[in-house]
């Protein structure tokens, strides 16, 4: 594509995602999710999706959008609490659910992104999160465990927003957002980022970028972000 990734919108960034593909999702909660990305799936109407996500959105928000149009087919998180129409959906066997670890989804993320076939975690031995899987015992400061090997991801594209961007894809990400967004931007075979702020090549301080472009496919500047927040809770006056 050049050093010029700047596609014109939401709508154009997504238009290689297909039926049938699995696609990673950057985000945390509510915080940092590519929120135009999925409107813009929403609208294409892709279904039979397989999404790798920290979490899966609320009932009218992030994931939860594609959860109510049906376009959902698995998904893989590690938190899901906040999500009625998941909820029916997994009981009523509509949707199939691979629920990981926290700290294994991000690792497993991590390792795709350097290009590592498979980790070895202490997460999950002994439980469900096991079953099927091949186990290892491994010494470490003079205790030997047993570990469990976990996969790293294979995925079509992954989503992800960031704060601040140039036209090469060299990506900052702002406070909370910088969670599971730059594991996910490394991981996907291709990778397609909104952004709120779209610079120049060259006005980035490169001591401050946390993702160079060269992992990054197609980049859009996004506008009017809702940033919602999952419960806002306040004390109640006497």
């Amino acid at each position: 594509m050049g050093l010029n990734k700047v596609v014109a919108n939401a709508t154009e960034a997504v238009q290689h995602i297909e039926d049938g593909m699995t696609i990673m999702l950057g985000g945390f909660g509510l915080c940092g999710i590519p929120e135009k990305c999925i409107q813009a799936l929403v609208d294409k109407g892709v279904k039979n999706l397989t999404c790798i996500s920290n979490n899966a959105g609320v009932d009218d928000f992030g994931i939860g959008l594609m959860l109510q149009k049906k376009q959902v087919k698995k998904m893989i998180s590690s938190y899901v609490g906040e999500n009625a129409e998941f909820e029916r959906q997994l009981l009523s066997g509509e949707l199939e659910v691979e629920l990981i670890p926290q700290g294994t989804l991000a690792t497993r993320c991590m390792a795709t992104g350097y290009g590592i076939p498979a980790i070895y975690t202490p997460a999950g031995v002994g439980t469900e999160v096991a079953a099927g899987k091949e186990t290892r015992k491994f010494t470490m400061y003079g205790e030997e465990k047993e570990y469990l090997m976990e996969m790293a991801f294979q995925s079509d594209f992954a989503i992800v927003k960031a704060w601040k961007a140039d036209r090469q894809g060299n990506l900052i990400f702002k406070d909370t957002a910088r969670n599971f967004n730059p594991l996910m931007a490394m991981a996907g075979r291709k990778t397609i980022v909104e952004v709120e702020e779209l610079v120049e090549t060259g006005e980035l301080d490169p001591n401050e970028i946390q993702v160079p472009g060269i992992y990054v496919n197609y980049i859009f500047k996004g506008e009017n972000y809702e940033k919602r927040i999952e419960q806002l809770t306040v004390r109640k006056t006497n």
